[in-house]
């Protein structure tokens, strides 16, 4: 059912993946699901940019670039740069997540930024399936990163899906019940 797989998604982090490649037809399956993902206006705003094997490094230097470059000096942490470098280089492929916004704005802004959303929930289903794990995540510096990861105009990195092989059990997962969260009205 659906629900169990949804119910069971969870984010494993790089340090848990195995030292393992992820073969291009895993990703583009991954990718095929991430396209059909709902979308106002048929707008398709995902984008996504691949980096496995030789440029996960290229990527590593893209960020370490980005870091040091809007971190000051007194808040600028030579752990935090290692552990983001560390998580580039621990995962099997790292897909950044982008959006391109439809150059008519004819629908606003988050509803494009949702619709990407969307479209990396279809890949951590996936990759569940696939005995894959996945973490998204969002450096503060993202902002910055637009001409080292040659985004078009009108495209905005929102992350990047860090990718490995996982054989472990998924941690479990704890939510607060829905009955809280919600008004019949």
């Amino acid at each position: 059912m659906i629900l169990d797989k949804i119910k069971n998604r969870r984010s494993i982090f790089p340090n848990q993946f195995e030292a393992e490649t992820i073969s291009e037809d895993k990703i583009m399956t991954l990718l095929e699901a991430a396209n059909w993902a709902p979308t106002h206006a048929k707008t398709e705003p995902w984008r996504f940019k691949i980096f496995k094997d030789d440029s996960l490094e290229l990527l590593a230097d893209i960020l370490k670039t980005g870091y040091t470059k809007t971190t000051p000096e007194d808040k600028f942490s030579e752990f935090k740069l290692n552990k983001s470098i560390e998580k580039v280089m621990q995962s099997g492929a790292v897909i950044a997540i982008c959006m391109q916004r439809d150059p008519k704005a004819r629908i606003p802004e988050w509803e494009e930024i949702a619709a990407v959303g969307m479209a990396v929930q279809n890949m951590w289903l996936v990759a569940g399936e696939q005995g894959l794990g996945g973490y998204w995540s969002s450096p503060g510096y993202i902002t910055e990163l637009g001409a080292e990861l040659k985004l078009n105009e009108g495209e905005k990195c929102l992350g990047f899906f860090y990718l490995g092989v996982f054989n472990g059990p998924n941690p479990e997962g704890v939510r607060t019940r829905i009955e809280d969260k919600i008004t019949w009205v």
